[in-house]
């Protein structure tokens, strides 16, 4: 899975951080029908900024014809980290990409300045079913980038760096660095997004600096962040109180999402799928759209 790196022993850190709150998810569906479990926003917690918003799709055992996706629609004013577990994503976009994100892929989507795009899993997985299960990610953009011509980087499983364990876990680092290795994105704020599969029993630290929002959602499994008990669809906000958390792996293990972000500390005025800082711009944003003035750009 990826290149790879064993490791002994974690770094020490200076100070670990606690849990301020740990809350659960909400349930919606997206796109063309599919079931979501919604980490955030909820009413507890609109945002933790600089991320809006992190989705978790399946694992869902789908038969023939089941699979769905989401057609063609409008983003602006952020970015979209769209990671593949299993099953896959055919994708097209008005900057003229169009690819294929299979197993252990992810592709990083810059909106900014407005981008129609669609999601569907491929011909041959919705006709023959299967493992569905994927991650979305919204990471918000200060008002100084909302105005850049939007972009996408795609990367295959093998082009994302891996951390493995002795013990049997192993950290998949999707963005930002840590454990000595660092994503393959380019993002517009400084972040770090690890898919961390804790071994039973085993722990490690990874990296929370000080001064950014940082939170531990449970994919599957059962675990611990800091010295607080998770379980499967815990969201685990930390407190601003070290510069590292430690995550330990329950009787099962623990499949986990670790999000670290330096905050932008500007307004945030959402409608759909569009994130801006005033309401005047969101407006803009709806009828850019209408008018067919979003997303369009020459080749």
């Amino acid at each position: 899975m990826g290149s790879a790196t064993d490791i002994a022993t974690d770094a020490a850190a200076t100070a670990s951080r606690s849990v301020v709150d740990v809350l659960q998810p909400a349930r919606a569906l997206e796109g063309d029908g599919y079931p979501v479990r919604r980490a955030f926003p909820t009413p507890r917690i609109p945002q933790l900024d600089p991320f809006l918003a992190v989705d978790q799709t399946g694992p869902l055992d789908l038969g023939p014809g089941e699979p769905r996706g989401a057609a063609e629609h409008p983003n602006r004013g952020f970015e979209s980290l769209t990671y593949v577990l299993d099953g896959d994503i055919e994708y097209a976009d008005s900057t003229g990409g169009h690819g294929v994100t299979g197993p252990g892929g992810a592709r990083w989507l810059t909106a900014g300045a407005g981008v129609l795009h669609s999601a569907q899993p491929t011909a041959a997985f919705r006709d023959a079913g299967g493992l569905q299960h994927h991650l979305q990610i919204w990471i918000n953009l200060p008002g100084s980038l909302k105005g850049l011509r939007p972009r996408a980087q795609n990367r295959d499983a093998g082009q994302i760096p891996v951390v493995r364990r002795l013990d049997g876990s192993w950290f998949k680092v999707l963005a930002g660095t840590a454990l000595g290795v660092t994503g393959p994105f380019r993002t517009g704020v400084p972040v770090t997004v690890v898919h961390a599969s804790v071994a039973p029993g085993a722990a490690a630290v990874l990296p929370a600096p000080v001064g950014r929002s940082a939170a531990v959602y449970v994919l599957s499994g059962s675990g611990r962040a800091g010295a607080e008990e998770l379980t499967d669809g815990d969201l685990a906000v930390l407190a601003h109180d070290g510069d590292s958390v430690r995550v330990e792996g329950g009787p099962v293990g623990a499949d986990l999402l670790f999000l670290s972000g330096e905050p932008i500390g500007e307004p945030v005025v959402r409608s759909g799928p569009f994130v801006m800082n005033t309401a005047q711009e969101v407006d803009q944003a709806f009828d850019d759209y209408a008018h067919d003035r979003l997303g369009r750009y020459e080749a």
